[in-house]
């Protein structure tokens, strides 16, 4: 897929945190979107603050993504798609039916409508996890380094179990709606393509309409509350983070990039990260939060990694720089005392 070529792309997610910055990323390089999203009153409250992109941007209601057919009706003049939006909530009740079978059936919904008869789609880039790819139970080495060739191990049947927690129904939807991704590529051989990408947590700025700290997603609301004076600092499950803009520069290089056809990867910026870092960071760039941020944890503590993450072939085959940890939770912490707590 050349890059000069015009494309249209449907973004689906796209009035939440990843699914927005992909938005701007596309509008800013001339790209035309139609963002798919549940909520009508986002998609224009997105068009309302982005006057310049007017004739560039359009948004259709979705609600229901696991529905197959479901896309069928705003495919048209579609040339690419990225695919955002997936289920992502803790307090289910059933994991299969809130969690496994959603994820699966969004995508094979996306993928069935971009095949259908008529289509114009040449390429699919899907937002992953790398929840499909992290064995949360193997202890490796020093040396051992998770690249796009590992898969999480996890089994459908113990990520359905009423026992297992939401959390590893979250880990299995993931790699299973992945999964059937590459196993409708390998069906039905489509006229397009499919890059998938695993991002582990996403920290940074948010573009998405949020009216308050409440409505923060979950990666950034856990990292603000180091900010708000969380005590004790909450623990990362994985060392592995990249920040959203990075993020969403690689789905677009993915949507624009030749070679990247039929390819898996890992953004994964090469420095780990700690909440114990993010309150040095905090502490040493605002004065305010001297006092806000406990000091009840080891200062000047060091990520520690236990295994290492190839985020070095997506950057370089995608063309793209990772953000530093600071300069992320520097610009996130600056908006949100901006946007949220002006007066303090």
């Amino acid at each position: 897929m050349a890059a000069q070529q015009p494309l249209h792309v449907l973004v689906t997610g796209s009035t939440g945190f990843i699914g927005a910055h992909v938005v701007d990323n596309l509008l800013a390089k001339g790209f035309r979107v139609r963002g798919a999203t549940r909520s009508a009153s986002k998609g224009e409250q997105m068009k309302a603050v982005r006057p310049q992109y007017a004739s560039l941007l359009e948004f259709v209601t979705v609600q229901d993504f696991s529905h197959i057919g479901v896309f069928d009706a705003v495919m048209d003049g579609i040339d690419a798609v990225i695919h955002v939006a997936s289920p992502f909530f803790y307090n289910t009740t059933d994991n299969e039916k809130d969690l496994i079978l959603p994820a699966i059936n969004g995508v094979k919904s996306i993928l069935s409508a971009s095949a259908q008869s008529g289509s114009k789609v040449r390429r699919i880039v899907l937002t992953s996890s790398f929840a499909s790819v992290l064995d949360v139970d193997r202890n490796p080495p020093p040396d051992f380094v998770y690249t796009a060739e590992h898969w999480n191990p996890l089994s459908y049947e113990t990520a359905i179990d009423p026992g297992s927690s939401s959390v590893v129904a979250y880990r299995g939807s993931k790699k299973f709606a992945e999964l059937a991704a590459w196993e409708f590529i390998k069906t039905n051989a489509p006229r397009f393509d499919l890059v998938t990408l695993c991002p582990p947590m996403v920290f940074g700025p948010t573009v998405h309409p949020v009216s308050s700290v409440d409505q923060l997603n979950e990666s950034n609301a856990v990292l603000w509350s180091v900010a708000a004076g969380a005590d004790p600092l909450p623990t990362a499950r994985v060392p592995a983070w990249v920040d959203v803009r990075d993020l969403a520069e690689a789905h677009v290089q993915a949507l624009m990039s030749p070679g990247a056809g039929g390819k898996r990867y890992i953004p994964v910026s090469p420095e780990p990260f700690s909440y114990e870092s993010a309150a040095d960071i905090i502490k040493d760039q605002f004065e305010w939060a001297v006092d806000s941020v406990t000091r009840d944890y080891e200062a000047g503590k060091k990520p520690q990694a236990s295994y290492g993450v190839d985020g070095e072939t997506v950057a370089r085959e995608l063309h793209f720089r990772y953000h530093r940890f600071r300069e992320t939770v520097v610009d996130f912490v600056v908006q949100v005392r901006r946007d949220f707590y002006a007066s303090a």
